[in-house]
């Protein structure tokens, strides 16, 4: 089943992020890898592709876990959550609707 993780940024988090941003981008790309990954991208904290030092203020993650406990302990062991980027997760189960 398909689940959505919503990491929710600490403020001022920008620095953090971008030290932990290469092992972030390990998992997700193995998850791309083994077929699992429908998307995973931040919230940029402005109204632009590219905030610069205005950071960012969460990411979304939508890919495929056996169970809820799964995708809940593969959130929890990230590196934006054990390097302090996020304050807060929330996963959830998310059924693809559009496009089919």
């Amino acid at each position: 089943m398909l689940y959505a993780i919503i990491g929710t940024d600490h403020p001022n988090s920008l620095e953090k992020r971008m030290a932990n941003r290469p092992e972030h981008l390990a998992r997700l790309k193995q998850l791309q890898e083994e077929g699992r990954l429908l998307l995973a991208g931040p919230f940029p904290a402005i109204d632009s592709v590219d905030p610069g030092p205005a950071g960012f203020s969460g990411s979304l993650i939508v890919a495929e876990f056996p169970s809820l406990a799964e995708a809940k302990a593969w959130a929890e062991s990230d590196s934006f959550v054990t390097g302090g980027v996020f304050s807060g997760i929330t996963v959830q189960p998310f059924r693809k609707t559009l496009p089919a």
